[in-house]
């Protein structure tokens, strides 16, 4: 199914007639700066000098979080922008035709989040960010860059966000949340990497998944409401912005989420005594274990399922 596209929205239609839907939505058109014309691989690498920074680098194309099939180097910024850039290359860490990928993170990933302003000031100048969302519900911008054909793992994330795609061009697939029965997670990523031909005889379940679909240009906005999985190829060089808000009350979230990534705390809360209610049926014989189960299974969809689907 094709993601919807929308030109030039300003903040009060966006807030009234797409947000609330809560459906992903490319917004054409948006003022971003001088950015999309202004960062070619040269002044991306003159801008910001040859200040360390910490890349994963993967010799398939293909990057899976959960099997960890890639490594971290770190490469001074100017080299790494001129690497990611090329298809060939003469120095690598793994292979001639290894893909690298920047996920820029605060200065201390345990206590800082990510913001273009403090990590690359001098780029934050040409970029004007879609502020769709109050100053306060800001939780960070992260800056990313891919070499072409590189595809990261499906996941969702627990915030709203805009992925900025400044230049290069995208294919993203999504998921609805809806659909995470069919979509084999492990925490908060799916094990189905290979969207396109997957393998099921390991995910039978996956036909079931709904995929929506997009192709981003340079200067297109994809709006990507939270629970929504997602899985991006970047199909030439290409870098991108990602701004995430707190569109919940922000006492929901951990405090000490640095990636925008931890599900709020009372889910954590709740998944931790639904481990001990399932430990605690280990007691029973098979047969009353089963029964007790199924009937634990019909109150939680009573109790918290949605009416309006499945």
């Amino acid at each position: 199914v094709p993601v919807a596209r929308v030109a030039s929205v300003t903040r009060e239609q966006f807030m009234r007639d797409i947000y609330p839907r809560r459906m992903p939505v490319v917004l054409k058109g948006m003022e971003l700066g001088t950015c999309t014309t202004k960062w070619t691989v040269d002044y991306l690498s003159q801008a910001e000098g040859s200040k360390e920074v910490k890349i994963h680098v993967s010799a398939v194309p293909q990057m899976d979080f959960l099997s960890k099939n890639f490594v971290y180097r770190t490469l001074p910024f100017d080299v790494f922008v001129q690497r990611a850039a090329e298809v060939k290359h003469k120095e690598y860490f793994l292979s001639e035709d290894e893909k690298y990928y920047l996920r820029s993170v605060g200065e201390d990933v345990r206590k800082d989040i990510a913001d273009i302003r403090k990590q690359f000031p001098v780029l934050a100048e040409d970029v004007q960010i879609p502020e769709y969302f109050e100053k306060e519900q800001f939780f960070s911008s992260v800056f990313r860059i891919s070499s072409a054909g590189l595809q990261l793992w499906t996941h969702y994330d627990v915030m709203d966000n805009f992925l900025i795609q400044v230049t290069g061009k995208k294919r993203v697939a999504l998921y609805s949340p809806r659909d995470a029965p069919y979509l084999y997670l492990s925490g908060t990523k799916s094990e189905v990497l290979d969207v396109d031909n997957p393998d099921l005889e390991k995910y039978p379940l996956f036909v079931k998944a709904k995929r929506y679909q997009c192709f981003l240009e340079p200067g297109d906005v994809l709006f990507i409401p939270a629970l929504w999985f997602h899985n991006v190829i970047s199909e030439e060089f290409g870098v991108a912005l990602n701004v995430f808000w707190k569109h919940l009350p922000a006492e929901y979230y951990d405090k000490s989420d640095t990636y925008g990534n931890k599900d709020p705390m009372a889910a954590s809360r709740a998944i931790q005594i639904l481990d001990r209610a399932l430990k605690t049926l280990e007691e029973l014989p098979e047969e009353y274990r089963d029964f007790y189960a199924r009937r634990m299974v019909l109150r939680i969809q009573e109790k918290a399922y949605r009416n309006d689907y499945g």
